[in-house]
């Protein structure tokens, strides 16, 4: 038996096979114009309908010739023009070049594009006093995508990387994901909504805010329902509304072990639970199960500790939930600490930090401050986590630790 089981927590590796294995992707599609498919993720396969290029074209602006005239010592008359857009008519006689453009179609006979820079314009036409190789300077058909080709592969996500390649097809809908559907909210007697007063003993909803943040950057639908007061049955009527138009359901706070916390509670009575306390820090009260219809992840009420789960736990959900197969877990490396990190063994910590390269070429990383699992500020310096095994004890200045830099979900602009 694991020492995760024998601690009752389980560790971040087990609770990501577990929260995993069941959730399938949404299969509701949609056929959308294409420049309205940004954050969207394909449904099927892209596939080309036709050849990139279309045709042979010249990649300079020069002199269009068969290789057997170049001659270096006789010009050759200029026949004609191409133009991108406009042809050279019929074949090139013999003996004779064609000025071209760049993105020109490449007229019959001509097997060779010699760059105006590399020529010389004499009275008796044009002379070519380079050396050249057989078929220089042509784009060929087909030569970056052919027909038929499968361009982008069902489950990638669509953004300014990919939507002027399916433009270049002249693909004008395509077919997509839905959106995922998320309902939010916070519970807590002792929240309060952004931008109004605070009555004493009370702190604003910032979680919520964060999720909401986060979700929508993630390019989920999101249904937010505030925040419900410590009340089972309010709370009751609230799962049962999210659980009914969502497909996940997140709440943030109420899954500790407090005299008011009544979502374990709840959750036994209306879905089920499958896994509870996690072997991290911070987030050790992070709840995973499903509903009737949805599914739910409950964050734990402070904000540290709701970012880092939400960060490591659910992004991964939504990325399964989404149909985005080419989601990947940020990558972790080796990194010099400078700075000493207080650290107790039993769980996997993820503190922040601020990592960069020193003139050696070598990555470092510092604290970036406090860590507790109230203090936010700690995100709005750090670019990374650095994530200290469970069996580690407290880091000295210098020693070797594991980061992982924030992807685009967390990382500044």
């Amino acid at each position: 038996m694991s020492q995760c089981q024998v601690s009752g927590l389980l560790s971040l590796d087990e609770a990501l096979e577990k929260l995993l294995e069941k959730p399938v992707a949404i299969t509701d599609t949609l056929s959308i114009p294409l420049h309205k498919a940004a954050g969207y993720i394909l449904s099927e396969h892209i596939t080309s309908p036709l050849n990139v290029p279309p045709f042979d074209n010249s990649a300079m602006d020069g002199y269009g010739v068969r290789y057997t005239d170049l001659n270096t010592q006789s010009p050759l008359p200029i026949a004609g023009k191409a133009f991108a857009g406009v042809p050279f008519e019929g074949e090139l006689p013999q003996g004779q070049c064609v000025r071209i453009m760049t993105g020109a179609m490449i007229p019959a006979g001509v097997d060779t594009v010699i760059m105006q820079e590399e020529t010389q314009v004499t009275d008796n036409g044009i002379l070519f006093p380079h050396p050249a190789k057989l078929g220089q300077n042509i784009r060929r058909i087909g030569e970056d995508i052919k027909q038929n080709d499968i361009v982008l592969a069902a489950g990638t996500k669509l953004s300014t990387a990919q939507l002027p390649l399916i433009a270049s097809l002249g693909i004008a809908n395509i077919n997509v994901y839905r959106k995922l559907k998320v309902a939010v909210f916070s519970t807590g007697d002792e929240l309060q909504t952004i931008g109004q007063p605070l009555k004493a003993g009370q702190i604003y909803d910032t979680n919520r805010f964060a999720v909401r943040l986060m979700l929508e950057k993630l390019d989920c639908d999101v249904l937010d329902l505030g925040v419900i007061p410590d009340s089972p049955e309010k709370l009751r009527e609230t799962f049962k509304t999210a659980d009914a138009q969502a497909d996940l359901v997140i709440s943030s706070g109420g899954v500790s072990v407090g005299e008011a916390d009544y979502t374990k509670q709840i959750l036994d009575e209306i879905g089920e639970i499958g896994f509870w306390k996690l072997a991290i820090k911070p987030g050790k009260p992070f709840a995973f199960g499903r509903l009737h219809n949805a599914w739910f992840c409950g964050l734990p009420g402070n904000p540290v500790s709701a970012t880092v789960t939400f960060y490591q736990l659910v992004q991964p959900l939504i990325a399964r939930l989404s149909g985005f197969s080419q989601w990947r877990a940020p990558q972790r490396f080796h990194a010099k600490t400078c700075s000493p990190l207080k650290k107790s063994a039993g769980r996997l910590d993820f503190q922040r930090g601020i990592a960069s390269i020193n003139e050696n070429g070598e990555w470092q990383v510092t604290t970036s401050g406090h860590q507790g699992s109230h203090v936010y500020s700690s995100f709005s310096v750090a670019n990374c986590f650095i994530v200290l095994e469970r069996e580690r004890g407290k880091v000295v200045a210098g020693e070797t630790v594991t980061i992982e830099l924030f992807n685009p979900l967390l990382k500044s602009e």
